[in-house]
């Protein structure tokens, strides 16, 4: 299992709107670069663009204590996102098979594991953030 170790740490703060501003102000400077859809480039995926929209409306379904867990890995997903080269996995859904989903594994520069899952659509080789978590 090979595992990508970012420079970035989490993101600190007690509650989820100390680290929800923070990842805001992350997240701008990325929507900041695109006149539409926010997305990064990927190393892993030859350049490709992956596309966060979906990873805002994934998240805001979940509690708001697991929102917290998930949002404080968003810049170290960030990084691993644009600079992993490593292979995730990868596991072919028998219910959608349209749809691959990649696994990354991370970790901290605290040596706290995380894994960013991505989307990939099959037929239009489309890829999104679906979500972040410990």
């Amino acid at each position: 299992m090979d595992v990508y170790k970012t420079k970035a740490g989490k993101l600190t703060g007690t509650n989820f709107h100390e680290v929800w501003r923070k990842a805001l102000l992350v997240f701008k400077q990325i929507k900041k670069k695109s006149k539409r859809q926010p997305y990064l480039r990927s190393v892993y995926f030859n350049k490709e663009k992956v596309f966060l929209n979906l990873f805002w409306a994934h998240l805001f379904e979940k509690a708001i204590g697991d929102r917290l867990r998930r949002l404080k890995y968003f810049e170290a997903a960030v990084e691993l996102i644009e600079h992993t080269r490593f292979r995730p996995s990868t596991k072919v859904d028998p219910n959608n098979p349209g749809v691959l989903p990649h696994r990354f594994n991370g970790v901290t520069k605290t040596r706290e594991f995380f894994y960013v899952q991505i989307k990939e659509n099959v037929s239009s080789q489309k890829k999104y953030l679906i979500s972040i978590f410990p």
